[in-house]
């Protein structure tokens, strides 16, 4: 009876010695996180359900950038322009209902704005065969620019009950109606990825798109798709940062992109395509987003805290380097 028992404690000691731990770097980087600012600056309110909550609800509209960045991450592509179309999709927004299109046309108007953003990048990834890096880098500037030229950059204020309650900064109970989003998004994105016959395609399209395209995937078609989810994406979180603010800017969402990638690298999305988690995205948004908090609590100015978000970014693709065989 002895000699039965005794290999199942060294078979679950060789398991565990077996774990991949850049796969759950998040994981203990987030409570790394968590526990160093509580240590340091608990008694500075950190830890108190207000600024915990606060973090849930200034984290939310990269978590949903971030979660669509996956799609396009695990296809092997690369999308430069959320920021830009997140702060296009909340100036048409706000335009519509400030015109008295109300609530309905302002979400068409604005969703409408991320669709053809991702149609555009699409086309020109997968029909001329353009580095998706080039087009969106391209696609970057040139949305920003509109962005600036629609209101000669002024803020578009407006007022509308029903926007404020469903993309405001209220709450639903006492969770943050904007986590709450983040939190759909990322339950929606999860199930499509993992649980999906599209999401095995993304993943097959990321991980060999020549395999992929003899096994039968449309992998063009597999691209638009994703191109399309980032910009439904973007558009809807730049909706949210209109509700938070209660007015547009052309300036929302500068820097998004960078601080999305680091999450989804950080979060266990290989860089090179054919591996996403959705759970991991979300983890690394909130991640980001306690990290930016903390050094904002701690007093660090604004060069200082680019400076962390840069390390952060250099960490991220290092980690989601694929180890040398």
């Amino acid at each position: 009876m002895q000699s039965k028992a005794d290999p199942m404690p060294q078979e679950r000691s060789f398991n565990l010695g077996r774990i991949n731990w850049r796969e759950n770097i998040v994981y203990i980087c987030f409570a790394g996180v968590l526990l160093f600012f509580a240590v340091t600056i608990g008694d500075k309110g950190f830890l108190t359900v207000s600024n915990l909550f606060n973090i849930a609800r200034t984290t939310a509209m990269i978590a949903v950038i971030s979660i669509a960045m996956t799609f396009i991450i695990s296809s092997g592509e690369l999308d430069l322009s959320v920021g830009s179309t997140a702060a296009l999709a909340a100036l048409v927004s706000a335009l519509a209902i400030q015109a008295g299109y109300g609530f309905l046309g302002g979400l068409i108007a604005g969703l409408l704005c991320g669709v053809a953003v991702g149609l555009v990048n699409g086309f020109f990834v997968t029909a001329l065969s353009i580095p998706s890096f080039l087009v969106t880098l391209g696609m970057m500037q040139l949305v920003r620019g509109i962005d600036m030229r629609i209101t000669y950059t002024n803020p578009v204020p407006f007022r509308n009950a029903t926007f404020d309650m469903v993309f405001g900064p209220g709450t639903i109970g006492v969770v943050p109606t904007l986590f709450l989003w983040a939190v759909a998004v990322a339950i929606l994105g999860h199930v499509v990825l993992r649980y999906t016959p599209f999401g095995r395609q993304v993943l097959a399209t990321g991980g060999n798109r020549e395999a992929a395209r003899y096994s039968g995937i449309n992998t063009k078609r597999v691209k638009i798709i994703c191109f399309l989810i980032t910009g439904v994406g973007a558009a809807l979180a730049g909706m949210l940062w209109t509700g938070m603010m209660g007015t547009a800017r052309y300036n929302f969402g500068e820097g998004a992109e960078l601080a999305a990638i680091a999450a989804v690298i950080l979060g266990g999305t290989s860089l090179f395509g054919g591996k996403g988690t959705i759970i991991g995205t979300f983890v690394g948004a909130l991640l980001i987003g306690t990290i930016n908090n903390g050094l904002i609590i701690m007093g660090l100015d604004v060069s200082e805290q680019m400076m962390v978000a840069g390390a952060i970014i250099v960490l991220a693709v290092a980690f989601g380097k694929k180890p040398s065989r």
